[in-house]
């Protein structure tokens, strides 16, 4: 099942060591099958606040997702965005095809039939 590295970043400051980071964050992503989806798009807020842009790579699984935020390669590249970006990073695992929300409705009726 799909993974995804997802990133809200936030006060920006364009540093060439950033320039970097960008330049070499594809390389890194390859072996790992990771793609960009949403790269730095500055999202349309339609509830809610949300400072900065965001970031979403697809990646084959969450495993592989992990592997490659742990690797050596990206974490030697990784200080060179810490260092000007303030974000968060999650690692999600998306849904199949045949999902249904009624499912997880579902679940929740049976979570409060179980409250006191």
């Amino acid at each position: 099942m799909a993974a995804y590295a997802i990133a809200r970043l936030r006060n920006r400051e364009i540093h060439p060591d950033l320039v970097t980071y960008v330049e070499r964050i594809q390389a890194g992503l390859d072996p790992y099958r990771g793609r960009f989806l949403v790269h730095c798009g500055a999202p349309e807020v339609v509830e809610g606040s949300w400072a900065g842009g965001v970031a979403v790579i697809e990646f084959p699984d969450r495993e592989t997702a992990r592997a490659w935020y742990a690797s050596p390669a990206y974490q030697e590249l990784l200080p060179l965005r810490t260092a000007h970006i303030d974000g968060d990073v999650i690692i999600a695992e998306g849904v199949g095809e045949d999902y249904d929300p009624a499912s997880m409705a579902a679940a929740f009726h049976r979570a409060m039939a179980r409250q006191p």
